[in-house]
């Protein structure tokens, strides 16, 4: 029997989705927010549409949880596509200053533009929108200095949406965490589970936490990852070698929680998501 699928799309959701377009439509700038350990996977697939022609500033959050070697991976490879990355460590402060200095050249061509055509010039308004738990209320409090917009390691803190004046030349909106309506692709869905970029309610432990062993298996080629795949085995005390991801878990449930197989999903899981793990890119650019 195959597991069901992960799937969300609580009434919220829709409704932070139908006030964020109305809210589009008054803002010049857009701060997408990503995940650095998964930046494929919480890149919500309508977003392009949604922004249209306004300028956007790409943010890899977390990038003190990724290794070196995978940020500069990503760089080349999404700059090569195009785009200008911007790495930050919302939780410290690292990297913040580019993200203002990115908004802020986009208010000043937009005010460039409202001088040409007899207009006062005014503040950019941005928005920053992305998946849940990402950390966009971490990075606005940053950009503002202070601590303004509640932000946890929980998803769904941010519910409402409301503007927040960062300087003279730039005023922010804090929009509620947007996921696609459905996730078709099940490994992307795993991914965010397994980072906790989704709502707790809508997953299995047990099958997220084999999942991820088994997705740093995969990956224990790769010199991005492979510290992981060592890490599991020192922290643990137990090979991941020869086991699928779910005898693993159950081999550590036996080993270290009389045989509870959801407690030692759950350590896997927060080890992970608190760094004990080490710094693991759970994605790498497609070759």
């Amino acid at each position: 029997m195959s597991a069901p699928p992960i799937q969300w799309y609580p009434g919220h959701i829709a409704k932070a989705e139908r006030h964020l377009l109305e809210q589009l439509k008054k803002v010049d700038v857009v701060l997408e927010v990503r995940d650095a350990r998964i930046p494929l996977a919480t890149r919500h697939p309508q977003v392009s549409e949604w922004i249209g022609s306004k300028d956007r500033v790409l943010v890899l959050n977390r990038v003190d949880m990724i290794p070196p070697s995978a940020q500069q991976e990503w760089q080349a490879w999404l700059r090569a596509a195009g785009e200008t990355p911007y790495f930050t460590n919302a939780n410290q402060g690292q990297g913040i200053g580019a993200v203002a200095q990115a908004a802020k050249t986009v208010g000043d061509r937009l005010n460039q533009r409202r001088r040409e055509r007899g207009m006062l010039p005014r503040p950019v308004r941005a928005v920053v929108i992305g998946f849940p738990n990402v950390g966009k209320s971490a990075l606005i409090n940053r950009l503002l200095k202070r601590r303004v917009v509640e932000s946890a390691r929980r998803a769904g803190v941010t519910r409402q949406l409301r503007w927040v004046r960062i300087s003279d030349q730039l005023e922010l909106l804090d929009a509620p965490g947007v996921l696609p309506s459905r996730l078709a692709d099940q490994d992307a869905a795993l991914k965010l589970a397994i980072c906790d970029d989704i709502g707790e309610a809508a997953y299995d432990n047990q099958r997220v936490a084999a999942a991820f062993v088994d997705l740093l298996k995969q990956l224990q080629t790769s010199p991005a990852a492979e510290d992981a795949f060592q890490a599991l085995q020192s922290r643990y005390g137990l090979d991941p070698d020869p086991l699928t991801g779910e005898s693993y878990i159950a081999a550590l449930a036996e080993q270290r929680y009389q045989g509870d197989k959801e407690r030692a999903a759950r350590q896997v899981l927060n080890d992970f998501r608190k760094g004990n793990l080490g710094a693991i890119a759970l994605e790498l650019p497609p070759s």
